[in-house]
């Protein structure tokens, strides 16, 4: 089914109002869920629109505009996991053909390159996105498309969006964005030059950390068609209900996203001036690389923060004194979130490579919540000290 998705609201009220006129039958406000598998043909050859929910869903279909109109793009593809977006994204191109990707990639889309489908065929470069000159020097003559992640999991590297984009035009190449650590609340690629924009709508898209999803919107209808063929044939699609709770979630995105950056903010400052910090990497900050180059491009910071301790050893006590951030893989949701990436998020990515990109085992990645500020800022500080007093003891 065809999507336009050119925007006459602002893209709060859009979100909003995420799945309203979806039910044509009753005039639901909140889109119905259709669990059904299967549809009742009309007569032969005729249906009303769905005939097999592997190929289109009703509640699917609402959620797929409603990401297309977030995004600007022409057409939104709706999948059971980020991963499974970026798998079909993938399914574009085949053997021989040559992907140019940013050099600090999410493990699991460096495992999905390196392991499952370079074996298959396609070959992988990395190189500094940051910079138009390094992408052009980089570009072979295979190479089909970029492959971009910005701000970068987890160092948080800014990529020059408009300027790769360029580049990619210059040599016919596609621009394929995982915009998952902005949303479409705070940046939006395809009015940058992008062809298509990545979500692991499992994050901020959901929100609540109580489902798994994702989603490609492409900037060309072709495109979109393409990915759409691709969603079909290989079935990796949400079910009804996920579909349902990411119209949900997404009502309350730029809510929700505005809340954890104010909060952020104030977190990165904080560990920025903590003794027991050596580094700490957020947009925001003014020493940040990069940052008036995010801040062309995107309409915040957003609100991951990654920081290095002052020794890695204090990694596992600092993580275990932690009360009100949790330790686990995800970001984005309601609750802050800590993770150690070289050895959870990240750990499929050899350790000689994690340190060629600057990944140490003193780095932990926040993702910040919607709790109270000084809440996140007490607990941060209580659980350093505590580290930084146990290592203390140890060594004496």
């Amino acid at each position: 089914m065809k999507h336009r998705a050119r925007q006459a609201r602002s893209a709060r009220t859009l979100a909003a109002q995420a799945g309203v006129g979806a039910d044509r039958a009753y005039g639901a406000i909140s889109a119905p869920i259709y669990p059904s598998a299967i549809y009742h043909y009309e007569k032969f050859g005729k249906h009303r629109g769905f005939d097999y929910s592997r190929a289109a869903n009703p509640t699917r279909d609402a959620l797929e505009k409603v990401l297309a109109q977030l995004e600007q793009g022409e057409r939104a593809v709706a999948f059971s996991s980020g991963m499974a977006a970026v798998s079909a994204a993938l399914g574009l191109f085949g053997p021989g053909d040559r992907i140019l990707c940013s050099d600090d990639l999410y493990g699991g889309t460096y495992r999905l390159f390196e392991r499952v489908l370079r074996p298959l065929g396609l070959v992988f470069d990395y190189v500094d996105m940051g910079d138009a000159a390094r992408i052009e020097a980089a570009v072979r003559k295979r190479t089909k498309a970029l492959f971009i992640e910005t701000p970068t999991n987890p160092l948080m590297k800014i990529a020059d969006l408009r300027g790769a984009a360029a580049v990619a035009k210059r040599h016919g190449l596609l621009t394929l964005v995982d915009n998952t650590f902005m949303s479409p609340a705070l940046q939006r690629p395809i009015l940058l030059g992008a062809d298509l924009v990545i979500q692991s709508a499992t994050k901020f898209l959901g929100g609540h950390n109580d489902l798994i999803g994702g989603a490609a919107i492409a900037a060309d209808a072709d495109l979109g068609e393409r990915l759409l063929f691709i969603q079909k044939a290989v079935g990796a699609v949400p079910g009804a209900f996920d579909c349902w709770l990411l119209l949900r979630g997404i009502k309350t995105l730029h809510l929700r996203v505005a809340r954890a950056q104010e909060t952020a903010g104030l977190l990165a400052e904080f560990l920025a001036g903590n003794p027991f910090v050596a580094r700490v990497h957020y947009p925001g900050l003014a020493g940040h690389p990069r940052r008036a180059l995010h801040m062309a491009q995107a309409d915040g910071p957003g609100s991951i923060i990654s920081f290095e301790l002052r020794k890695a050893a204090a990694v596992p006590d600092f993580l275990g004194a932690l009360r009100t951030v949790l330790l686990a893989e995800s970001l984005g949701g309601v609750e802050s979130l800590i993770t150690h990436p070289s050895t959870m998020t990240h750990a499929d990515i050899p350790l000689e490579e994690q340190a060629a990109v600057g990944l140490t085992p003193a780095l932990v990645r926040l993702s910040v919540g919607i709790e109270d500020a000084d809440d996140l800022r007490e607990d941060l500080e209580q659980a350093l000290g505590r580290a930084f007093r146990g290592q203390r003891r140890k060594k004496s």
